[in-house]
């Protein structure tokens, strides 16, 4: 690895560490402010911070990877995925903003949905917490193994060091500066992507003789994109399309949208998020498919298909561009990790400490529960990212659907639907959950496989999920006079604001 690549990598490094000691100094005296930065984040922080935090290291590994070895049938994850996205500002980002502060200020989901209900530390606080650690502990692994991946196959380390370079830079900031610090480095992190993903595309595109040729290369692999779409099936339509139904259950992508400094910045946001979304997606399909087409035509050896972001990198640019796009990686891999872990965090310090302390904790002692709860999280999603033989986008894949089911049907009849109730939540959260374990491990079928090889876990999740909700809402007691107070409250204002 030549001097330029590392120099480009260390100046990286230190100005995430920099944006975090800048955060420390800014916004952590309160738990507000760690948690949510203050409900003072700008639209273009908002934006970029969602989507960073989103695409994370199978954006540019997972994504090209998938594209690689499977060709076509990958454009409809991304397809699902704008679509979803779109949705989620659509639908929730107005609604989760007012809703979130009328009901006494929830700092996190599942403080959201306790007091959505008017619950004074219920169950749901509880059982929503677990499930967000769970899930995002198996998230925040992904991650981790995405940097290890990164760091033995561009720097030559051994996969574990990678791990614990990841993990430390990750976790040093997020100690440091809280929301802030996540946001404000996903900001830098997410612009890093934005160029990163069209300059490679479109740098691997240029060694070709123009589209039919790359094409022509391509399809000595992968069926052509007419092929493809006459041996998809139905079903593997729905499930990748699916994957956008995720969205309105994430809780490190929603929070961004308590977060924000005020319901008419949602609309700036929702117009640059997209964009930068649109684009990047465009160019983690282009670098899959240039890739496959490149590794045919030059006789290219690609051991692992979610590398070919890295080759791209290492063979085709100078070495101090190389270290740029390479930050690139570690710009996604560690803008998701930092989410994931400060949400966890959150949950662990806001919905399980502080709510059933029996005595009013210090603001300070809070952030610090907070920080010990950012390694405590990081710590067993190391131990469990050991493997390395894990894929990316299997362990995303699994917990994405394990967050759309058991959350996004939730959050959706929380904010539509007055008539939900505690009951009917807390059905919506289990069965939902339970369904998507029940799809990825149970080996039901008659070769010992698993449901999830049919039909992707997240479409019986979010239908069993949203059937629970409004079949036990119906049967148990209807909701207060306040909780319903509260709920059109919420409605007046947020058509008065538009």
């Amino acid at each position: 690895m030549h001097f330029y690549t590392y120099l480009s990598l260390a100046l990286y490094f230190l100005a995430m560490l920099g944006i975090g000691l800048f955060a420390y100094r800014n916004s952590t005296s309160d738990i507000s402010g760690y948690i949510l930065g203050g409900r003072q984040v700008s639209p273009h922080v908002t934006a970029l911070s969602a989507g960073a935090s989103d695409m994370s290291g199978w954006m540019l590994m997972g994504l090209p990877g998938a594209m690689f070895l499977t060709g076509f049938d990958t454009v409809w994850i991304a397809l699902g995925l704008v679509l979803g996205a779109l949705a989620n500002y659509l639908l929730v980002a107005p609604r989760l903003r007012v809703y979130t502060e009328m009901a006494d200020d929830a700092l996190t989901l599942p403080d959201f949905f306790d007091k959505r209900f008017n619950m004074s530390k219920g169950p749901i606080r509880v059982i929503s917490a677990a499930v967000i650690i769970l899930f995002f502990t198996l998230y925040t692994s992904a991650g981790l193994v995405a940097g290890g991946k990164l760091f033995e196959s561009a720097f030559g380390l051994s996969y574990h060091l990678g791990l614990i370079i990841t993990v430390s830079v990750v976790v040093a900031y997020t100690l440091l500066g809280g929301f802030l610090a996540v946001s404000m480095t996903d900001f830098v992190q997410g612009c890093i992507m934005f160029v990163a993903l069209i300059l490679v595309p479109i740098v691997a595109y240029m060694q070709f003789n123009g589209s039919a040729d790359m094409l022509n290369f391509a399809q000595q692999s992968i069926p052509s994109f007419s092929e493809s779409w006459q041996s998809i099936t139905l079903l593997g339509i729905v499930s990748s399309l699916a994957w956008g139904l995720g969205y309105f259950g994430q809780p490190h992508i929603i929070v961004r949208f308590m977060a924000i400094r005020s319901v008419k910045d949602i609309k700036t946001a929702r117009n640059i998020g997209m964009s930068w979304m649109t684009v990047t997606i465009l160019g983690s399909l282009g670098t899959g498919l240039v890739g496959v087409a490149y590794a045919n035509k030059f006789g290219l050896q690609v051991a692992d298909p979610e590398t070919i972001f890295v080759i791209f990198s290492e063979i085709l640019f100078h070495p101090l561009i190389s270290g740029f796009l390479l930050a690139a990686i570690l710009a996604a891999i560690m803008s998701t990790i930092s989410s994931q872990l400060l949400v966890s965090s959150s949950s662990l310090t806001e919905d399980v400490y502080r709510a059933f302390s029996k005595t009013e904790v210090e603001q300070k002692t809070l952030v610090k529960i907070g920080r010990i709860g950012v390694f405590a999280v990081a710590l067993v999603a190391t131990l469990l990212a050991l493997d390395k033989s894990n894929s990316i986008l299997s362990l995303v894949s699994n917990a994405w659907a394990g967050f759309g089911a058991a959350f996004g049907p939730l959050v959706l009849f929380s904010l539509c639907w007055s008539k939900i109730t505690h009951q009917g939540a807390l059905a919506g959260i289990v069965v939902g959950a339970a369904t998507v374990l029940f799809w990825i491990f149970a080996p039901v079928l008659s070769d010992g496989g698993t449901l999830s090889s049919v039909i992707y876990e997240i479409v019986p999740g979010f239908i069993a999920s949203s059937l629970a909700i409004v079949v036990v809402s119906k049967l148990s007691q209807a909701p207060s006079a306040e909780v319903k107070e509260t709920f059109h409250a919420t409605e007046q204002k947020l058509e008065q604001l538009s």
